[in-house]
């Protein structure tokens, strides 16, 4: 009778410890796996301002074409006599202005 209680205790023994030192371990490892929180956020600046050069220059060279697109449709409308010549003339410059305007001031405001 005294052997049946011991086991029975045993068993319920193993109950409680097993999942609490599951738990601990979990803890453990997920202390050791974690990494530094600044360290990543750092690399990812650093990644996003390598690029950032390569991106303004491609803005640039959008710019230049979307310039010479805008010449281009500029030039047939006026040479076809259409009254709003005007204005398209303003909405393909005023784009082409944007795109380097913003190149220019994101990357004055990140100080790249």
């Amino acid at each position: 009778m005294k052997k049946r209680r011991l086991i029975l205790k045993a068993r319920n023994w193993r109950k409680v410890l097993t999942p609490s030192a599951v738990f601990i371990l979990t803890i453990m490892v997920s202390q050791a796996i974690a990494q530094d929180g600044n360290a990543g956020i750092e690399e990812a600046t650093d990644m996003v301002t390598s690029y950032f050069d390569s991106g303004a220059d491609l803005m640039y060279a959008v710019g230049g074409l979307l310039g010479l697109i805008g010449a281009v449709k500029v030039y047939q409308k006026w040479n076809s006599g259409d009254p709003d010549t005007g204005k398209v003339a303003a909405a393909w410059f005023g784009s082409c202005v944007f795109l380097v305007v913003v190149a220019t001031v994101i990357k004055s405001f990140f100080g790249i």
